[in-house]
Order: structure tokens, then C-alpha cells, then sequence
């Protein structure tokens, strides 16, 4: 079993940027695929960005790629989703999920565990 925990969210303009944090605890985290996703009213779920169990395999949405960016640090159990050049359109609660398994994983269904959500409104 495995816990997580986001933080990070809040209000940001157009143009600026936000880190977000995941805390794993419960086990070693370093043995799980990650991701990112995340839930505006009204829409469903979609993916954000994920990464492999170990460092170097990582996939994200067209519509984020080249200003999010996702980074695990496994000796700190924690999972980061750097976000630039914020848009209106990113305003959604993010969540990061965890899957102990070794592949990288765009399909919300296939994750494990999921923390609580954070957040995120980008004002025009």
C-alpha cells in the first residue's frame, strides 16, 4: 500500500508557473510508475505526464508538452510536475497516481493509488 500526497496547487496569471509535489509513503516508491492527471469541472479525467519507474522514460500530453515537465526523486519518495507558461486551459484539480510496475502509463484505469488532488486555477 502506498499513500500520496500533492501539493503545490494555487492561483497563478497566464504566463507564470507552478510546481507541484507528490509525497509517497507507505513503501519505497522507487519501484513504481508514476503520472500526473487531471480533472476540470465538467470533463474527465485525462493524462498529464508520467514516468517510468527509473529516470529517463517519461510521456506527456500534447497539449503540456514543452512547458510541463515531470522529475521523480526516489531517495525522497516524491514525484514533481513542473508546470510553465501556465493557461487558462491547465485550470483542473492534478492528480498523481502511482502503479508498481515498470512501464510508463497514459491510462488513468491502470494506476493503483491516487492521492487527494491539488488545485490549480490560472487566471487570464
Amino acid at each position: 500500500q502506498v499513500q500520496l500526497i500533492e501539493s503545490g496547487g494555487g492561483l497563478v496569471q497566464a504566463g507564470g508557473s507552478l510546481s507541484l509535489s507528490c509525497a509517497a509513503s507507505g513503501r519505497t516508491f522507487s519501484s513504481y510508475a508514476v503520472g500526473w492527471f487531471r480533472q476540470a469541472p465538467g470533463k474527465e479525467r485525462e493524462f498529464v505526464a508520467a514516468s517510468r519507474w527509473s529516470a529517463g522514460s517519461t510521456k506527456y500530453a500534447d497539449s503540456v508538452k514543452g512547458r510541463f515537465t515531470i522529475s521523480r526523486d526516489n531517495a525522497k519518495n516524491t514525484v514533481y510536475l513542473q508546470m510553465n507558461n501556465l493557461k487558462p486551459e491547465d485550470t483542473a484539480v492534478y492528480y498523481c497516481a502511482a502503479r508498481l510496475s515498470t512501464g510508463v502509463y497514459v491510462t488513468p484505469q491502470l494506476y493503483d493509488y491516487w492521492g487527494q488532488g491539488t488545485q490549480v486555477t490560472v487566471s487570464s
